[in-house]
């Protein structure tokens, strides 16, 4: 069968592999698309320590089921639209032990630490499988990027009394802005792109910043009276967007970290104390984020058309990851379809 590998920095191949076989515990799964995220991007830029080398990379799937074994319950159907909960949890770690699963300290998730599911077939443990029978294949694959983003609001305990502002409207920023939105929070994007601001707007943020042609302080101050955002959810991964967290939040307000900087960051610590800040790191998310996602997805406004920048072949995913690599800024995400 074919597969996709991140053979070295900027090399992205396709090869062949044996056909699966599943477990007593497993089920064979038949990919239909498999996103890029901007781990894969990272880890074909040379830039992700913490992925495997050569890999294969995808962990945002859209399958369907094409054989189960011998011990998956009944429940899990031949045919059946799934997608995966691509991490995994020891089940002895701190977190582990605080029912913090997502946030294992010796987690792998799939197509960083461990092989993931850029390939035509892929077999996973049967508790590893998510219902999404009733969406579109296509859609499907959006659901682990955008869950990502509804945990942060989770972590955030964002309800509609909050102002929120959301720092970067890519996928995971947008997963943020939609579920920010449906708990009734008054919610702003910012970004330095504004097609992807136009989008924040259809998908419920009532105010934009370009935060390169405006001046944040002011627009913030100007949109929240003077008092700064209650909630601020950094989705970039930047020095500058950490340091616009802690200095333009509220007084007692809360930030919620889901972006990895390449670089260490300089903040204004005496903000921590004088405005009692809760700073709150936010990874993956819950299988039960997954399931908000789709239940999101199911309503079918949505303009996810909006959200997939393109969908190619196998062997045209290499020049779509370059591209990609060229012109980061200009892309939700990329599918390849199997």
């Amino acid at each position: 069968m074919k597969a996709l590998q991140i053979t070295d920095t900027y090399k992205l191949e396709v090869i062949d592999l044996p056909m699966p076989e599943p477990a007593a515990d497993e089920v064979l799964l038949r990919l239909r698309y498999v996103g890029f995220c901007g781990s894969d991007l990272n880890t074909f830029r040379g830039r992700n320590g913490m992925a495997l080398k050569p890999v294969i990379p995808g962990h945002e799937i859209s399958a369907t089921v094409e054989q189960v074994g011998q011990s998956v319950p009944s429940t899990i159907r031949v045919g059946e639209t799934v997608t995966v909960d691509p991490y995994t949890a020891c089940g002895t770690c701190p977190s582990c032990r605080n029912r913090r699963v997502n946030a294992c300290q010796h987690n792998e998730t799939l197509g960083v630490q461990r092989h993931g599911a850029m390939r035509e077939y892929i077999c996973v443990p049967w508790l590893k499988i998510i219902s999404a029978d009733g969406l579109a294949l296509r859609d499907v694959a959006l659901i682990e990027p955008m869950s990502v983003g509804f945990h942060a609001v989770d972590r955030g305990q964002v309800t509609d009394s909050d102002t929120v502002l959301v720092i970067g409207c890519g996928m995971i920023g947008v997963g943020a802005i939609v579920r920010a939105s449906l708990r009734g929070a008054t919610v702003i994007a910012m970004d330095l792109d504004d097609e992807k601001l136009a989008l924040a707007r259809q998908l419920g943020a009532s105010a934009t910043v370009n935060s390169g042609t405006e001046n944040i302080h002011e627009a913030l101050q100007r949109l929240t009276d003077g008092n700064g955002p209650d909630v601020v959810i950094e989705a970039v991964g930047a020095p500058v967007t950490y340091q616009t967290a802690v200095n333009e939040v509220a007084f007692t307000g809360r930030i919620v970290c889901i972006g990895y900087s390449p670089a260490d960051v300089s903040l204004t610590t005496k903000f921590f104390v004088q405005k009692e800040l809760d700073i709150r790191g936010s990874r993956n998310a819950f299988p039960s984020d997954f399931r908000a996602v789709i239940r999101y997805l199911h309503r079918g406004d949505c303009p996810t058309e909006q959200l997939i920048s393109a969908v190619v072949t196998p062997e045209k995913a290499a020049q779509a990851m370059q591209q990609w690599h060229e012109a980061p800024g200009k892309v939700f995400r990329i599918l390849v379809e199997w």
